[in-house]
This record gives structure tokens, C-alpha cells and sequence, in this order.
């Protein structure tokens, strides 16, 4: 079995969600008391800030590329950020090491292909839902990205920072959300990427009858792949 490292924090709630998930297919799998072998760094998210310039990428860059170095040092064979925002940084951090990083929009690209989907709506971070990190990404799979209007993007940010990343769940956030992706389904996405860690806590696939991908259980199972490949 592989050492996976991770880098979490970002948030914590969303964190503990991976160590999970991680843990319970591992133990699935192999069985008896199998589980896991994890070397995790979580960073203190008050003092995490990814970059909403491009002058600020090379920055934060290095900052994750630090700490991932320092999971190398300490015997990680493969990378997983264990949330969506910081993979704006993912093509820095990669040339900064020498171990595979697993990402997230490229695992879940591949989920959505799996249901022969081609144009999905994505609910994220601000960073995430109007940079190109993301998007792009999907687009190489031949994707098509649509993303809320300006308004319901500042929503979403606001209450994944105020809300989710402190495991407030609201039904009225729920409600709001779903609205908003029932708006993305009139405009023609056919399924919904949960591009936030956190959101999979609030939204759930018995919300809408829309496919809609879990990138946590998405990402955490990839590295549960990558840990038990040869």
C-alpha cells in the first residue's frame, strides 16, 4: 500500500471527511483492521489564502509546494489537496515535487464522463466557479463549465465561508442552493459538480434529480485507487 499525503485544513470539516472515506474503502477492500496510511499536514485556515490575483499565484505556490515538500521528505508516494480552490495552484506545486498529485477536477472530469454528461454546472468557491484552473481543466475532457449568475456566485461564496466551513447547515441555504441549480438545469447543464468540500455536507443527490458529483467521495476514492495500485 501507498502513503498518501494530504494537505487539509481547508477547511477542517471537510478534511475529516476524507480521512473517512479514505479509511472506510481501504478497510472495505482489504479487511480486517486494514486501514489507511496517511501523513497529513492541516494548515490553519485563518492564515490560508489562496490567490484571487494572478500576481498572487506564484505566491501561494510556493506556500503549498512547502508543504508538500515536507510530506515527501516524510515518505508520501502521491499528493491530494483536500479541497477544490487550492488546485489553482496544482501545475506550481506538481513542478515542485517529484510525487504524482491527484486532481480533483481531473478525477471528477472523469466521473462525469462516466454518465456520457457533457455540460455540467459547477457551485464552488468565487475563486473557483470564475478562474480558468478549474474550468479549463474540464474543458481538456471536453466539458462544457456553466456557472451561476454574479449574485448567486457571491451567495454561494458567503455561506460556504460563513456557513459550511463551520458545519452550519441551514435549511434555507439548502433550499437557496437547489434553486440555483435548478436555474443552471434551465440553461442546459445536465449534471451539477459540488466544486467545494464542503457542499456535498449541505447538498445531497436526493435534493434534485439531477446527477450531481460528490468531488470529496470523488477524490478521496481516486487516492484510495492510487494508494492500492501497484
Amino acid at each position: 500500500m501507498k502513503t498518501l499525503g494530504l494537505i487539509g485544513g481547508t477547511s477542517w470539516v471537510s478534511t475529516v471527511d476524507y480521512y473517512r472515506i479514505i479509511n472506510r474503502e481501504i478497510n472495505n477492500r482489504l479487511g480486517g483492521l486494514d486501514s489507511a496510511k496517511i501523513l497529513l499536514y492541516s494548515v490553519n485556515q485563518q492564515e490560508f489564502r489562496p490567490a484571487t490575483k494572478p500576481d498572487e499565484l506564484q505566491q501561494f505556490g510556493d506556500y503549498l509546494s512547502d508543504i508538500a515538500r515536507r510530506l515527501e521528505a516524510a515518505g508520501a508516494e502521491g499528493l491530494i489537496l483536500c479541497a477544490n480552490t487550492p488546485h489553482m495552484a496544482a501545475d506550481l506545486l506538481q513542478k515542485n515535487i517529484n510525487i504524482p498529485l491527484i486532481h480533483i477536477a481531473d478525477v471528477t472530469a472523469e466521473a462525469v464522463l462516466k454518465h456520457k454528461i457533457k455540460k455540467v454546472g459547477l457551485l464552488g468557491t468565487k475563486m473557483t466557479m470564475e478562474q480558468t484552473f478549474y474550468r479549463g481543466r474540464l474543458s481538456k475532457f471536453g466539458i462544457t463549465t456553466l456557472v451561476p449568475e454574479e449574485t448567486e456566485r457571491e451567495y454561494i461564496h458567503r455561506t460556504i465561508m460563513a456557513e459550511l466551513e463551520k458545519a452550519i447547515l441551514k435549511d434555507e441555504t439548502r433550499k437557496k442552493y437547489v434553486e440555483i441549480i435548478d436555474g443552471l438545469v434551465k440553461k442546459g447543464a445536465e449534471g451539477i459538480i459540488l466544486g467545494c468540500t464542503e457542499i456535498p455536507l449541505l447538498i445531497k443527490q436526493s435534493d434534485t434529480a439531477i446527477p450531481v458529483f460528490d468531488t470529496t467521495e470523488i477524490h478521496a476514492m481516486a487516492a484510495v485507487e492510487f494508494a492500492l495500485s501497484n
